[in-house]
């Protein structure tokens, strides 16, 4: 079998009756897990083969089982967010035109009223009884670890949504660069944070069934309640996690730290995000013998392109490196002349590998325009990844992740990026967490922070002074109790903007 569905089956026969995952009221083995996907698979039509299906579900076992049983029947899935409009779900189906959506009794009448025009199956998983006659191994034996597994969407900068074609070879060699990374064994208990819909959730999916691990999918209003979260962690003995910054810093701003002992969380990763040295220092003060890593990569990279295992001290004011190339994946950085550069010298970010996705589904132009030629390469076919983020080498030959292109700014005849003014602010003690935007209408930049109490603008300016020079301050500080957050689980700053902006 050439499909990460080896993963199940090596496991659904080794370890059979362990537990696979676990949510608020139900927890299954992986040989149910593998029984109950292969009942999916069963109802979908034995013509399809390599076809894009849709699974319109809440975050939890059913919908893995579902991804499961799309594998099985010899297709790829695309996780749908229930918790977005209805018109953006229509976008996205209208691009990703499915041959199949999965849904419950929650849903099927919104989406039935809804794609009325469309000629798509609308499968209810609650009224799915009892198997049919499938022989799941005359579709799966045809895939090819070429073929699609799944097909994510991302916003891009316009926020018309995009679906990320990866295969199978992709994700394959990820988790086996991540189990052994990590060390990741059946021993692990992994503490999921990542919405489906997000691609850092493969790992954890994929780590859990290649490695016979267990994962607890931590019910999501736990995030918005630090010392539950934490008591949650420690009464599951969960050991392993990798979250979103914005959740690190949440607990670390809480004091939570101070108050739950957390023995047995060994492994903490995080991507996404940024992650300020300020809290990440209150984390590592607390839980001194645990790994601490840093990992990005964008959702076209399989989920990770470069890591960093946290391995010395840093200052509160310094910036996290995100470290060197994962196994078979490989980076360039490129000056505004398509030059490679020196270190201290800002570029894009440009990556290749197995980890590439396939393109972005049904949309040749704009992968085309991202997907591309080396442009130092002239001799041989060489494709990277254009990611748009700006980073630099580190006198260590470490990569610094600077922001995203299109949050540099030219202001007042200056080059500014924005993350270095967040940077810059999260050394002032009275700030818990800061997010700032540019007002392209007045022609100014703006701080939004979170903060026990408000700052006098003249104080705060007066304290960035020691840490930035003039042009970069800020017009306006705006002191907010929290910070809006995307279905991912980041900062959502282009709402903070049209906030600002209206």
């Amino acid at each position: 079998m050439n499909t990460c569905i080896k993963y199940l089956e090596h496991s659904s026969i080794k370890i059979p009756n362990k537990i696979a995952f676990v949510e608020d009221n139900r927890e299954v083995t992986f040989s149910e897990l593998k029984q109950n996907s292969l009942k999916i698979a069963s109802v979908i039509n034995k013509k399809y083969q390599n076809q894009a299906i849709a699974i319109f579900l809440p975050k939890s076992i059913l919908a893995i089982e579902c991804f499961m049983g799309t594998l099985y029947s010899g297709n790829f899935y695309a996780p749908l967010d229930v918790k977005s409009p209805i018109e953006r779900v229509k976008t996205v189906i209208n691009n990703l035109e499915p041959v199949v959506i999965f849904t419950n009794n929650n849903f099927i009448t919104l989406l039935s009223n809804n794609l009325s025009d469309k000629n798509i199956e609308i499968i209810n998983i609650d009224k799915i009884a009892d198997y049919k006659d499938y022989n799941y191994l005359e579709n799966v034996n045809n895939i090819i670890d070429t073929d699609p597994i799944y097909c994510i969407y991302t916003s891009g900068s316009t926020g018309t949504p995009k679906g990320v074609v990866l295969p199978h070879k992709a994700v394959d060699d990820f988790i086996v660069w991540a189990e052994k990374t990590y060390n990741i064994d059946e021993n692990t208990i992994i503490g999921n944070q990542a919405p489906f819909i997000f691609d850092v959730s493969v790992m954890d999916i994929y780590l859990c069934l290649k490695t016979g691990a267990t994962m607890h999918i931590i019910p999501e209003h736990l995030f918005s309640f630090p010392f539950k979260l934490m008591d949650y962690v420690k009464s599951t003995y969960i050991n392993y996690v990798i979250w979103v910054p914005s959740v690190l810093i949440y607990v670390a701003n809480s004091g939570v730290l101070s108050e739950i002992q957390l023995p047995e969380l060994k492994k903490v990763l995080f991507a996404g995000e940024a992650m300020p040295n300020k809290q990440l220092n209150v984390w590592r003060k607390h839980l001194p013998h645990t790994l601490f890593s840093n990992l990005y990569g964008p959702t076209e990279a399989s989920v990770i392109a470069t890591y960093y295992i946290i391995d010395r001290e840093f200052k509160d004011d310094e910036s996290l490196p995100i470290g060197k190339p994962c196994e078979n994946m490989n980076v360039i950085v490129l000056n505004e002349e398509n030059k490679m550069v020196g270190n201290n010298e800002i570029g894009e970010l440009l990556l290749k590998g197995t980890g590439l996705a396939l393109g972005y589904f049904n949309d040749y132009e704009k992968t085309d325009n991202s997907f591309i030629q080396n442009p130092v390469n002239k001799k041989y076919t060489e494709i990277f990844y254009k990611t748009g983020d700006l980073v630099k080498y580190n006198d260590k030959n470490e990569l610094i992740y600077l922001g995203r292109k299109d949050s540099q700014i030219k202001h007042m005849g200056y080059r500014i990026e924005l993350g270095d003014i967040d940077n810059a602010v999260m050394n002032l003690e009275e700030v818990l967490n800061s997010c700032t935007i540019y007002d392209d209408i007045n022609k100014q930049i703006v701080l939004f922070y979170e903060g026990n109490a408000e700052i006098n603008d003249v104080i705060f300016r007066k304290e960035l002074m020691n840490y930035i020079p003039k042009y970069m301050l800020p017009a306006k500080f705006i002191r907010t109790d929290s910070f809006p957050h995307n279905s991912n689980g980041k900062i959502d700053r282009k709402h903070l903007k049209s906030i600002y902006l209206d």
